[in-house]
């Protein structure tokens, strides 16, 4: 390859490791091309982008950011495909979905990733980043714990049949 084309490549990379929070690195050397193929297809349909990568260049274009990603570097070795995507649980889940039924040869393996600002290193960390809530997941919480003490109280307001309402607008108006 040139150095003009690798420059391209790590620019590219580059400006797609800026578009996108999470990314995780996998292997999917094990992979035949039937299975890559649907891995891809789930992966285009679930907006996770999924880009083989050539370890040199790729450790380029994380040397380019702001943020220190040296604890990755050692996973760099082998063959390496990067998914990226800005929900947080959205490879993972890809990931073991995809493994589910398949035994032994033909899994995508974990190599790492870098999810909510931190490094997750080692095929272990799998179904902790699996469990992770979204933010949308995480404010749809929030939302619906605000919401029950408003509810509790006006269900309780509207099942005393209204006096109980009247008696706090008095007691206000005396105030």
């Amino acid at each position: 390859m040139k150095k003009e084309d690798k420059s391209i490549v790590i620019g590219q990379l580059t400006e797609t490791l800026k578009e996108y929070d999470n990314f995780y690195l996998t292997d999917i050397e094990a992979l035949n091309a039937e299975k890559t193929s649907a891995l891809r297809r789930l992966c285009f349909k679930e907006n996770v982008k999924l880009v083989v990568v050539k370890n040199t260049l790729f450790k380029r274009a994380l040397e380019n950011m702001d943020v220190d990603y040296s604890a990755l570097y050692s996973t760099l070795k082998g063959n390496t495909a990067v998914m990226f995507s800005n929900v947080v649980n959205t490879p993972a889940r890809l990931i073991k979905d995809f493994t589910k039924g398949t035994k032994g040869e033909g899994k995508p393996q974990l190599k790492a990733a870098y999810v909510q600002e931190s490094f997750y290193v080692g095929v272990e960390h799998l179904d902790t980043l699996a469990s992770l809530k979204s933010r949308e997941e995480m404010l749809g919480d929030v939302i619906g714990l605000l919401q029950s003490p408003i509810k509790n109280l006006i269900s309780a307001l509207q099942s005393s049949s209204g006096h109980v309402i009247h008696g706090v607008l008095q007691t206000l108006e005396k105030r």
